[in-house]
């Protein structure tokens, strides 16, 4: 198949299935590519702006309320290439310690289990990047050397030098971490509101999918 646009296949997405637990979801070949991270990181409007939708994932009023794993294809010409698995935010205080720990156990189930697992965007909040359960997240997907982007969002929040900072940082934590999260994290700022950033997203989803070749370029 040749390679489709970035823009163009990102437009295909729809909806496919809700599960409250791994075992819902049914087995696959088709590459999943994950994304998580914080309540209130973000991720919602990250998924909306990388997809070109207004409401294609919505955030709960209530922020670490919702427990379902959303998944949706990514079709293009017909054929579906992969899919997006939009995972339960973590790290919301007001959620019961037995809920929480509920939430980890079945993410981490998922990051370490799911066969078909391509790679995991982790969103998290550029003025607090790579806090102590993005970390925690990072590690119980290190063991399966995939790749992973850090998507640091709300770039906007920042002047361009604290920007730098930021990914200057996140950058640094990567690098110290190389061996146990697997030698394949890429780091990139991200605005929602001014929907910038997509680029350096699309390219590795796009990558991780096959749908580059061998001319897929690293981040």
């Amino acid at each position: 198949m040749e390679a489709p646009d970035l823009d163009r296949w990102i437009s295909g997405v729809q909806f496919w299935r809700s599960a409250s637990q791994m075992k819902q979801l049914p087995r696959s070949d088709i590459p999943e590519i994950a994304i998580a991270g914080r309540s209130n990181a973000g991720k919602s409007t990250a998924l909306n702006v990388l997809c070109h939708r207004k409401k294609l994932a919505f955030a709960s009023k209530t922020p670490g309320r919702t427990r379902l794993i959303n998944v949706f294809s990514l079709l293009y010409k017909e054929a579906e290439l992969g899919r997006l698995v939009d995972l339960p935010g973590y790290g919301y205080a007001q959620v019961d310690k037995a809920t929480q720990r509920a939430w980890e156990v079945e993410l981490a189930r998922y990051l370490a289990h799911r066969e078909n697992l391509a790679g995991l965007i982790l969103v998290t909040d550029c003025r607090h990047a790579l806090g102590p359960l993005d970390v925690q997240m990072l590690d119980w997907f290190g063991p399966r050397r995939l790749p992973v982007h850090v998507l640091l969002t709300k770039a906007d929040k920042l002047t361009r030098q604290e920007q730098q900072q930021a990914l200057s940082k996140a950058g640094r934590i990567v690098r110290e971490q190389e061996e146990a999260w697997g030698g394949a994290v890429s780091v990139s700022l991200f605005s929602g509101l001014a929907r910038t950033g997509r680029d350096p997203v699309l390219q590795a989803m796009s990558s991780w999918m096959g749908l580059l070749g061998d001319e897929a370029a690293e981040i």
